[in-house]
């Protein structure tokens, strides 16, 4: 009989020949999937009999989990703030730095928010679902982004509250908005051969890159968010490492006040606020 601990172990082992970083909790995650159950109730379940049909959807997870697919990707979600999104090869993971952004755009109020490059939609649903009175707008050029980020509206009870625009950055919209948010491409092309496996070979380029120094987004979004930002409207962005001096100078150029910055847990700083001058 095969237990269901053996299944863990046997899969740990080969996440761990892989180089996976913490291979006993991804196989114990990967298994609670496969078996349709919360990863915490394995622990009492570990001398349980394997289920044929539970193994045989486990095995597969951890051979492409040993390929360096990102465990989002193979369970189909990521959780970020309070709420699990569902994500694809389309768009990128949400990641807890972006968690920042949300924070400081929840800072102060707002009615109407712009999120430009919305991927999952992750920012624009996160903020609407806490401010239940405020609508906005979510432009992607990635129409299978879109997608994604409608169905997490629709998860997060927010779709008819949220537009969804394809768009390039901000071309053809109208504002005012209270609140624009982003979390464009900063990575310059150059590192795009140094990042993990996962998400260098997994998630969409054009989210991570923009083909240059990863900063013309930022200038795009400079340039455009002083005819869209409202009178003491605010403009929240990510950045990568080292960009804070270099994406004020852009914000500055356009005629906006950089008016803080924020840090992650690390001390690095991750996102620049602005607003009109």
């Amino acid at each position: 009989m095969t237990t269901l601990r053996a299944l863990v172990e046997q899969g740990a082992a080969r996440l761990a020949r892989a180089g996976i970083e913490a291979p006993r909790k991804e196989a114990r995650r990967l298994l609670a999937h496969a078996l349709g159950v919360d990863p915490g109730r394995l622990a009492g379940m570990e001398h349980d009999a394997a289920p044929a049909e539970g193994a045989a959807a486990y095995l597969p997870m951890i051979e492409r989990r040993a390929a360096r697919a990102p465990l989002s990707h193979i369970v189909g979600y990521r959780d970020f703030w309070t709420h699990r999104f569902r994500v694809t090869t389309d768009v990128l993971d949400p990641r807890p730095e972006t968690e920042k952004l949300v924070a400081a755009a929840l800072e102060a109020p707002f009615a109407r928010l712009l999120d430009l490059g919305t991927g999952s939609g992750c920012l624009a649903t996160t903020l609407l679902a806490e401010r239940p009175e405020a609508t906005g707008v979510a432009t992607d050029i990635s129409a299978a982004a879109l997608d994604v980020a409608r169905d997490n509206a629709a998860r997060l009870g927010v779709a008819d509250r949220l537009a969804f625009v394809r768009a390039d950055w901000a071309e053809g919209l109208a504002g005012p908005f209270d609140l624009i948010v982003s979390n464009p491409p900063y990575i310059p092309v150059g590192e795009i051969a140094g990042l993990a496996p996962e998400v260098r070979d997994h998630e969409p380029r054009g989210a991570l890159t923009d083909g240059d120094d990863g900063l013309s987004a930022h200038a795009r979004i400079a340039v455009a968010a002083p005819a869209l930002l409202a009178p003491g409207g605010r403009l929240i962005v990510e950045i990568g490492p080292g960009q804070r001096d270099p994406v004020s100078e852009l914000f500055a150029a356009a005629g906006l006040v950089v008016a803080g910055t924020r840090a992650d847990m690390d001390g690095r700083v991750r996102a620049v606020l602005a607003k009109p001058a």
